[in-house]
């Protein structure tokens, strides 16, 4: 085989394998787990910029493909590969395990155990790129499931006070969308015309219409809920703020930052493409439940007193003007859809790590404890989280901007097939009150920046002598940092690897 066609296993693969050399680092030498947990993840994340530089820009389709037959009997294939779509996840993914790596170094909250917490990183980010590179649905499957059980004992063991109730509400909403969704590719398999689980093979048999109607309805549904609720859209959102005001820093970023975007990147690949006719049929209420998530999730970071929750609900706002974009089913919006995964999953990782140093620093989360004047305490810290809050606010300039701008600009001109079925009146609809979760965005972001940043810090704290960000904070943070400002003018360097394809697809299966 040929590096093209083994570059894509071997990266996905190394931090599985990490994972299993740090099990059997004996308990005398745990701390030996954090420098093989930093050299595999940097390794892994060289190779999927080893990758990046190989991939072909202005071609279509996918790259550094690999199609093997996996369980003959069954019809299921190993069949693995990358385009335009799942590229930018797909580095991304690497990036943060590798920064959750290098902050894990004097980070990992009680009760310690870097051995088995390290371990399980390395194992969740072996799922979280997994489902961005595979094209057999058991395949994507089986990475989509592998994500749960790391991520449920991150949350159980170093969790917050209430962690195993968070824990479980995790597992089991994502375990209840996930029957549905595994029902619906069985499902698919029995309905095609040639059996099979090839994702590749059913998109053309989707654009084919070789799916009834009434199937595709049924099978949306399924799978719709697998999704939304993964997303989280609301209102499947509930378990969501528990997990991330429970989980440890590390996992919460890796939460924001890789695992919700499995959802949308689900619709994108999965949902639209080979089921095209229920998608139209979809969209509106796609976009309807979009608007009231950008809506909600506003309302309800304006009333949080603990910074960690409030960031937690801003994700559930974020991630609707994501599945807003993806309802206009156009090349726009699905590209500001992309985009805006990226955005989010940089700036709100950057969120949810300085949540964790203040907590550190602070010993506690509640925005009336910390008490103003952090611009004084700790300048450093200060600054970067203004500008991390005013990016996720939607600031032209900054990363957060263009999802947020391009998802209401295809919302104005949703595709062709909506139009004809006459929704066209309801999507600007959905512009205006888009438009005010813009607004209500940057209210509660500069609510907050009022509380925390500025005025003079109480006295316990002047007097505390808090530390700044440490060398090792600034090795994990700077990456996001320059890529929260580099992102703003430099928009081109995802959307030029999204446009070919996302273009191909709405082309090909839903006319535009």
């Amino acid at each position: 085989m040929t590096w093209e066609e083994l570059a894509i296993t071997v990266t996905v693969f190394l931090p599985l394998l990490g994972a299993a050399i740090i099990t059997f680092v004996p308990r005398r030498h745990e701390e030996s787990a954090k420098s093989i947990a930093l050299i595999v993840s940097l390794a892994a994340f060289v190779l999927s910029l080893a990758i990046l530089a190989g991939y072909d820009w202005g071609a279509r389709g996918i790259q550094f493909q690999l199609n093997v037959s996996w369980i003959e009997a069954a019809g299921i294939n190993y069949h693995v590969g990358i385009d335009g779509i799942s590229l930018p996840l797909f580095v991304l993914s690497y990036l943060l395990t590798f920064l959750c790596a290098v902050y894990s170094y004097h980070h990992i909250e009680e009760p310690g155990r870097p051995k088995a917490f390290l371990a399980l990183m390395l194992m969740l980010q072996t799922g979280m790129a997994g489902c961005f590179i595979a094209f057999d649905l058991i395949l994507f499957f089986v990475f989509w499931e592998l994500v749960l059980v790391p991520m449920y004992f991150m949350i159980g063991i170093w969790g917050g006070p209430n962690r195993q109730y968070a824990a479980v509400k995790f597992f089991l909403y994502t375990l209840f969308g996930s029957v549905f969704m595994l029902v619906a590719f069985l499902a698919l398999y029995f309905a095609a015309p040639e059996r099979t689980f090839d994702i590749l093979a059913l998109q053309q048999m989707g654009a084919a219409g070789e799916f009834t109607a009434n199937f595709q309805r049924l099978a949306f549904a399924a799978i719709f809920l697998g999704f939304a609720i993964k997303v989280p859209m609301w209102p499947f959102h509930t378990w969501l703020p528990d997990a991330h005001t429970e989980a440890p820093t590390v996992g919460s970023v890796l939460l924001a930052g890789i695992l919700l975007k499995m959802g949308t990147y689900g619709f994108i690949r999965i949902a639209l493409p080979i089921l095209p006719d229920a998608a139209v049929e979809y969209a509106p209420i796609i976009g309807v439940l979009a608007v009231i998530a950008i809506i909600y999730g506003a309302l309800c970071c304006l009333a949080q007193t603990d910074l960690k929750r409030l960031i937690a609900f801003s994700s559930v706002g974020h991630m609707g003007f994501v599945m807003l974009g993806i309802a206009t089913l156009t090349p726009i919006g699905i590209n500001a859809a992309i985009f805006g995964m990226v955005a989010h999953g940089v700036i709100t990782g950057m969120l949810f790590f300085l949540a964790g140093s203040i907590k550190e620093r602070y010993h506690t989360r509640e925005i009336a404890e910390i008490g103003g004047g952090m611009v004084k305490t700790m300048p450093k810290m200060g600054v970067v989280l203004g500008l991390t809050a005013v990016a996720s606010l939607g600031l032209p300039g900054l990363a957060g901007f263009w999802g947020e701008i391009l998802a209401l600009l295809a919302a104005f001109n949703p595709a062709p097939s909506l139009v004809d079925a006459g929704y066209l009146t309801l999507f600007r609809v959905l512009v205006v009150f888009g438009a005010v979760g813009t607004v209500l965005t940057a209210g509660y972001f500069l609510y907050m920046m009022q509380r925390v940043l500025m005025g003079e810090p109480p006295e316990r704290w002047s007097e505390a002598g808090l530390r700044d960000i440490s060398p090792i904070e600034w090795g994990a943070w700077m990456p996001l940092i320059v890529l929260t400002v580099l992102l703003g003018p430099a928009a081109f360097l995802v959307t030029g690897m999204t446009t070919p394809d996302v273009t191909t697809i709405m082309t090909t299966f839903l006319g535009g």
